[in-house]
């Protein structure tokens, strides 16, 4: 019969460790975050890079505008241009 080793020895020293607390009896774990549950009151999802946007009345992504527009890709530029009142729709 073979004897352990120092490096089975350590190996299950280390997995006993790594093993999460439980939970109290009782107590709710919090809820993972939802990945693009991270929408504003316009529904734009920030962690995509969408801001709304007041002209285009529509959600964004700043320098896909600044791009499109013609516009400096700084956040002044950007806010200014959404800022604007929205332009009516041509007949």
């Amino acid at each position: 019969m073979k004897t352990t080793t120092p490096a089975v020895l350590l190996v299950l020293a280390l997995t006993g460790c790594a093993h999460p607390k439980p939970t109290p009896a009782g107590a709710a774990a919090a809820p993972a975050p939802v990945v693009g549950g991270d929408r504003d009151p316009h529904g734009c999802i920030g962690s995509a890079g969408y801001q709304w946007c007041q002209r285009s009345g529509r959600c964004e992504r700043p320098w896909e505008l600044a791009q499109a527009q013609g516009l400096a890709n700084t956040a002044e530029a950007i806010d200014a241009w959404c800022a604007l009142p929205r332009t009516p729709a041509r007949k």
